[in-house]
């Protein structure tokens, strides 16, 4: 076992910048340049590692890392074996299911046997029927707002923060499905 608590923090995205800023104001000392992976702290037998935050729960899983700072959505898509020791206050938004404005549909119930897509398929499924809906969903990567119009789906569930670009793509919000933020997570073995 190594001597040296490793931190997986995200590389990129919205929540890289709060987390390293985090790492700083915890009192860690470290440099980061543009291609940084592995970044060992100079004052603490820390080492950071920059890496993508939905690959955070595996490895904490898994314990490449002992902990590490991730979206509670991706945990909850990992479905992964990690204890989530504090909610850190930064990267909120929500899981929310919408459809397009001129849909008759105005409550998450109304989706049952619908198409849905989702670039959240563990978590979608499992939400939803926790909610009574049985649905065919269709995984996208990217630009989930643009399945509707596409004829992909009837449907989408996606992560929002203000609501803006649903919006802006003639979508409605139905509602939240999940709330999430910035988490730091711990295998269980590391604690």
């Amino acid at each position: 076992m190594s001597a040296r608590l490793k931190l997986a923090v995200p590389a990129k995205g919205r929540m890289a910048e709060p987390a390293v800023r985090l790492c700083a104001d915890a009192g860690l000392s470290f440099e980061l340049t543009e291609r940084s992976l592995v970044v060992p702290c100079a004052n603490a037998p820390v080492d950071l590692l920059l890496v993508r935050p939905s690959d955070i729960p595996e490895y904490a899983q898994d314990g490449v890392v002992d902990l590490g700072i991730t979206g509670a959505n991706l945990v909850a898509e990992a479905e992964a074996d990690v204890v989530t020791l504090a909610e850190l206050g930064f990267a909120r938004c929500t899981l929310d299911a919408a459809v397009p404005e001129d849909a008759r549909y105005r409550e998450i119930a109304e989706l049952d046997g619908l198409r849905v897509a989702t670039a959240y398929p563990v978590s979608a499924r499992r939400l939803l029927e926790e909610r009574g809906v049985t649905c065919s969903l269709v995984p996208v990567s990217g630009s989930v707002e643009a399945a509707p119009r596409l004829g992909l789906a009837d449907a989408i569930t996606d992560l929002v923060s203000t609501g803006s670009t649903a919006s802006a793509n003639g979508l409605r919000l139905l509602g939240p499905l999940l709330e999430s933020q910035a988490v730091l997570v711990a295998n269980g073995a590391a604690l």
